[in-house]
């Protein structure tokens, strides 16, 4: 019988300049798809339809190809993914009746974070390297 381990690591660094530059960028963009994907839902909602996990993937290729949030291909997509993921998982729980109806993030009071997957980063020699 094997037994397969999940392990979270949590770092604290000092980014230049740069660095933090591309995070708060990284940050702000999967932000703005966590609402652009909600507001997606909502308005599906409202109409008595509903848009699967990868239905808002297919929205986030859209969104990127447009004119207005093209600022998306900037940034790795993993987090992006990510944010999907947690937005579908706040519908789970909200459906589920353990959680409220999923509300928009605000820049000045959301927590700014980003899930990087296993795959899309890598720490060797004490560099950690992001996708």
């Amino acid at each position: 019988m094997s037994t397969h381990v999940k392990r979270a690591y949590r770092y604290r660094f000092c980014p230049t300049d740069v660095q933090a530059a591309e995070l708060s960028r990284t940050f702000g963009c999967a932000r703005k798809v966590y609402n652009l994907a909600l507001a997606a839902r909502t308005e599906a909602w409202a109409r008595q339809e509903r848009v699967s996990c990868h239905q808002t993937s297919a929205m986030l290729t859209a969104w990127k190809k447009t004119g207005e949030p093209a600022y998306l291909n900037e940034v790795s997509s993993v987090p992006l993914q990510q944010t999907l993921r947690h937005l579908q998982t706040a519908f789970t729980h909200f459906f589920g009746k353990r959680a409220r109806y999923p509300r928009f993030k605000s820049r000045k009071t959301s927590r700014r974070s980003a899930e990087y997957t296993s795959s899309a980063f890598r720490f060797r020699d004490g560099k950690l390297t992001l996708a």
